[in-house]
């Protein structure tokens, strides 16, 4: 029997599976507070689908302390968070 197919099979839904799963939907939203000291950002934002959470104001710490230093108050940003160790957290800004 020649295992090939059926190799070649799991490989593509695998790369479908990383690909799907790197595809982090950006929200929109505007700075509204910096807290260097604490590594914290707060911002009015959309909804954020992924953490099924409605539109609002509210504080995030970041991933990467560097991502402080790239925005300033009243600055629209698009933005990924998700929960880590039980924090929602700030992942990438662009």
């Amino acid at each position: 029997m020649n295992k090939t197919p059926i190799l070649i099979a799991a490989a593509a839904a695998l790369a479908l599976g990383a690909v799907a799963a790197g595809a982090q939907e950006y929200t929109a939203g505007e700075v509204t507070k910096i807290d260097a000291a604490q590594k914290k950002l707060t911002i009015k934002h959309e909804e954020l689908t992924n953490l099924d959470m409605p539109a609002m104001t509210m504080v995030f710490v970041v991933a990467d302390e560097s991502m402080i230093e790239e925005v300033k108050v009243g600055q629209k940003i698009e933005f990924t968070a998700e929960r880590v160790n039980g924090r929602i957290t700030v992942t990438d800004i662009k």
